[in-house]
């Protein structure tokens, strides 16, 4: 067993180690999904079909992405960035594993364990009380695929961000113009679908619409007109591209880096 394996492992028991934290963050996600679910549906009521929509749609579009919000990290960024900051970074460039993969298994380690604890009950209290669409065995397996692209396409942005501490010495400015970039682009304030002409053609085609939107729409399948195939296609595109602008940028931060001190 690789090296990556446990660090994926022991960044999962790090973020699953508070699991009542845990709990109150499902439980406000699942909150604040009944507060947009009814919005969702004042809005669908006076505008039925809306972006190929019907309010099963709308709804369900809704507590998936409360259910997401911690597992793709819309909110927040990266341990990577206090490490770069404080100079400890020099020691992680030292380590025989590559940075970004070192970040990508620890960040698929949290992933995993915010999916575990936060992403279950705003989608089961959705389901209870709202009109809720349900994947077959099919979209089901197709969603699994397309949950962790997403992850993986999250990690790669917000690793980006992060290593723009390397020119800047401090990433929170960019990490809050990134978050709200993330909160618009992703479809995790309103479904992209309802954007009009020219500006939703490029909001879907942006990689944040991999993190929410694309989800969303492989697990309401072929009732909205998605091409399961095209749409995972879309997110492993984007993966693979922010990840080897991820590569490149790192190599270009071990020669920026300047620890203070010596």
């Amino acid at each position: 067993m690789g090296v990556l394996p446990w660090v994926c492992l022991y960044g999962f028991r790090r973020h699953a180690a508070y699991p009542l934290a845990s709990v109150a963050e499902a439980f406000t996600n699942t909150v604040f999904g009944f507060i947009r679910a009814y919005v969702l549906l004042a809005l669908w009521d006076a505008r039925p079909g809306l972006g190929g929509y019907d309010a099963a749609d709308a709804v369900t579009f809704c507590f998936l992405t409360q259910a997401l919000i911690g597992p793709v990290q819309i909110f927040g960024g990266m341990d990577l960035s206090r490490r770069i900051r404080d100079g400890d970074v020099a020691i992680d460039l030292h380590r025989p594993v590559d940075l970004q993969l070192w970040w990508l298994a620890d960040d698929l380690g949290r992933a995993a364990g915010a999916l575990l604890l936060r992403g279950g009950p705003p989608l089961l209290a959705g389901a209870l009380v709202f009109p809720f669409h349900r994947p077959g065995p099919a979209a089901s397996a197709a969603f699994a695929v397309s949950l962790a692209l997403a992850f993986l396409v999250g990690f790669a942005l917000r690793y980006l961000v992060t290593l723009g501490a390397f020119w800047l010495h401090d990433d929170r400015g960019l990490s809050t113009v990134a978050t709200v970039l993330s909160l618009f682009f992703s479809g995790m304030i309103l479904p992209l679908v309802v954007f009009p002409g020219a500006f939703g053609d490029v909001a879907a085609a942006l990689p944040w619409s991999a993190l929410i939107q694309v989800p969303a729409d492989v697990w309401l399948g072929a009732g909205t007109g998605t091409d399961v195939a095209a749409a995972l296609a879309f997110q492993a595109w984007w993966a693979a591209v922010l990840l080897a602008a991820g590569a490149l940028v790192t190599r270009a931060a071990r020669r920026k880096l300047v620890v203070h001190g010596g």
